[in-house]
């Protein structure tokens, strides 16, 4: 691995590491990879995973 590769935000592992296993199967890889390297999330992500985020 080199020093210029992004690291995934941990807590965003995390979170998509904990949905149920029927969402985690709908999320395709370019959505979790934009989600955990914080980047823009697409719509499609959105739509899947927004009943399990929570307001800040």
């Amino acid at each position: 691995m080199t020093s210029d590769k992004k690291k995934p935000n941990l807590e965003r592992v995390a979170f998509l590491r904990s949905l149920p296993l029927e969402v985690k199967e709908q999320i395709t890889g370019d959505e979790s990879e934009a989600f955990m390297f914080e980047e823009e999330i697409p719509e499609s992500l959105f739509e899947k995973i927004k009943d399990f985020l929570s307001e800040e």
